[in-house]
């Protein structure tokens, strides 16, 4: 059955030849094969789990050496924080784009992302005592809560859901871009207005953060068992680093507007 995730039907590797374009083997390589190991998928070069998981904790490291020093010590200015997140948001869109892996673009990212990050949580920090280990512990736990729901079956992709998702989020996206423009230009924005509207926009933020990440374990699950190239390893990681960000952000302005009276 051809798969219809479309990083896997663009896949050259995928695209090339078949069983016809294989040379027909001897008695004695037949039965030097019957007698060898079962290759593994570190054998032929396919992505694992592990491949994932260790390319993910290498740009959440990078991200990391970024955002603390900017949270402890260094402490830039609002703009340029913010002028870090967008060029961030700029090279993840690049990043995103063709079909080559840009592993150098991503570990850009990653240094950039954590500048923003470590600069918005300083931010927060100076307002709300102790708001960034919560925000913390509730990504933590909506990435377990997520992950089990995923592994269970109760929530699983499907082309509908993963075009409603993407719908979502194209509009999000652009509620965001607008919302900020207005708060550079006026000083308001939808979050400074009636707290009723601004949880509901927040809830509604961490909720499509939250689902984007089936999206990121079904690659994950789908890339292994189909046997994409191991290089695609990285795209799961990116993928993941960049949802588990935005899900913290999420929470962190959520937890924020839930301790306004503070």
């Amino acid at each position: 059955m051809e798969s219809r995730n479309p990083i896997f039907n663009r896949s050259e590797e995928f695209q090339r030849g078949g069983y016809a374009s294989f040379s027909t083997p001897s008695a004695n390589d037949l039965e030097n094969m019957y007698a060898a190991p079962a290759a593994s998928a570190v054998d032929t070069g396919r992505m694992t789990i592990d491949d994932v998981v260790v390319r993910t904790g290498a740009l959440f490291a990078v991200l990391l050496a970024t955002a603390a020093p900017t949270y402890f010590i260094w402490k830039p200015s609002f703009f340029v924080v913010l002028a870090a997140g967008l060029v961030a948001m700029v090279l993840a869109f690049v990043t995103s784009m063709g079909k080559t892996v840009k592993v150098p673009l991503m570990f850009v990212y990653a240094a950039l992302e954590g500048v923003f990050v470590g600069g918005i949580s300083a931010f927060y920090a100076a307002a709300y005592n102790g708001i960034v280990p919560q925000a913390v512990f509730g990504t933590l736990a909506a990435f377990t809560a997520m992950l089990v729901l995923y592994k269970t079956g109760v929530v699983r992709n499907s082309p509908k859901f993963t075009k409603i998702l993407m719908i979502a989020g194209a509009g999000y996206l652009a509620f965001g871009l607008i919302n900020l423009a207005i708060a550079l230009f006026t000083g308001n924005s939808v979050y400074s207005g009636n707290p009723v509207i601004a949880f509901a926009v927040s809830a509604f933020g961490v909720g499509l953060a939250s689902f984007f990440l089936v999206l990121d374990f079904d690659f994950i699950e789908q890339g292994v068992r189909n046997g994409l190239p191991e290089k695609f390893a990285w795209v799961a990681a990116f993928g993941l680093v960049t949802t588990l960000v935005w899900l913290y952000l999420e929470i962190l302005r959520l937890i924020s507007i839930l301790r306004g009276g503070d």
